[in-house]
């Protein structure tokens, strides 16, 4: 007789994976069994947005009666809308060029968006039109040419 027939064979349990501590079957036995669980589910899990608020949005969200925020003047949304239209342009076209939104282009025509000096300074130089200043609405100047 050989030692494999005498030998003690022990068996082992093996030890649950976390998910399937976590399966819907696992909870419910801890539940009958009176064990305390705690489920939690998490807000926005599992999917690829990005959830970012810009502070125009912010500023949006915190405007009050007393606090009006300053908004685009609509003549220099027609402006805007002039210029881009003179390019043959769509919103879609001129806000690839300023590297901006869709969005922002339409807020700005419309009149309804926050101004920023940095996005007007884009379209400016995109459309070839002045936005700011008391010369609104001229061609810009051709720019210095360095040498």
């Amino acid at each position: 007789m050989s030692d494999w027939d005498t030998a003690p064979i022990t068996l082992r349990k093996r030890i649950p994976k976390a998910s399937a501590l976590k399966s819907e079957q696992a909870v419910n036995a801890a539940r009958r069994q009176g064990i305390a669980v705690e489920t939690q589910a998490k807000w926005g899990g599992a999917t690829n947005k990005q959830h970012t608020t810009t502070k125009n949005t912010a500023k949006l969200d915190r405007e009050t009666e007393e606090l009006k925020l300053e908004k685009v003047t609509l003549d220099l949304g027609k402006l805007i809308q002039q210029g881009r239209q003179n390019k043959g342009w769509s919103q879609k076209d001129l806000a690839m060029k300023v590297n901006e939104k869709t969005q922002v282009i339409n807020d700005y025509e419309a009149g309804r968006g926050i101004p920023n000096q940095m996005v007007i300074g884009k379209i400016e130089r995109a459309i070839g039109m002045k936005l700011r200043g008391k010369d609104r609405g001229n061609p810009l100047p051709a720019p210095a040419s360095k040498k």
